[in-house]
C-alpha cells in the first residue's frame, strides 16, 4: 500500500508542475473518494499480508446479466463505455453511465446487468492480499 500512496504522491507533485510555457503539465480529477460503498455501507479495513492490486478491464454484453457475487476485497471502478445497472441484495440500485466512478460493496452479494443497447465496459481496481480472490460467485 505504501507504494500506492508514493505513487499518488508523484502523480500529484507532476501535475503542480508546469511547461516552460505556464502550461500545467497534467490535471488531476477526483472520480470517487469515500469511506463507504456506493450503498452506504462502511468499508472494511484492509486486511493483514501482502498486498495485491489487481486492475481488471469488464466487457459485459448488451443485454447481459452477471450473476449473484460478491467481493471479499475493496474495489473500485469507472465504468468507460455504455451503462451499467448494480442491484444489491436489499434492493439497492445504483444505475451508472459512461464516465461515472463506482466505489462497490465488500461482502455483499449484488450482480450486475446491462439494459443498454451497446456493451458496457468498466476498468476495475481490487486492493487485496496476495492469492485472495477478487470475486466469488454467491451460491
Amino acid at each position: 500500500m505504501r507504494y500506492l500512496v508514493v505513487l499518488g504522491l508523484w502523480f500529484l507533485s507532476m501535475a503542480a508542475m508546469a511547461h516552460e510555457d505556464g502550461r500545467s503539465a497534467a490535471q488531476v480529477e477526483t472520480l470517487a473518494r469515500s469511506t463507504h460503498s456506493w450503498n452506504g455501507a462502511m468499508l472494511p479495513t484492509y486486511p493483514a499480508g501482502q498486498a495485491e492490486v489487481t486492475i481488471l478491464k469488464i466487457r459485459i454484453p448488451a443485454g447481459a446479466r452477471l450473476p449473484v457475487h460478491y467481493h471479499p476485497v475493496i474495489n473500485a471502478g469507472v465504468l468507460i463505455e455504455g451503462e451499467l445497472t448494480v442491484e444489491g441484495e436489499d434492493g439497492a440500485i445504483l444505475h451508472l453511465v459512461a464516465g461515472d466512478a463506482i466505489i462497490e460493496m465488500v461482502n455483499t452479494p449484488h450482480y450486475g446487468r446491462n439494459d443498454g443497447d451497446k456493451d458496457a465496459v468498466i476498468i476495475v481496481f481490487y486492493a487485496g492480499i496476495e492469492k485472495q480472490p477478487v470475486t466469488v460467485i454467491a451460491p
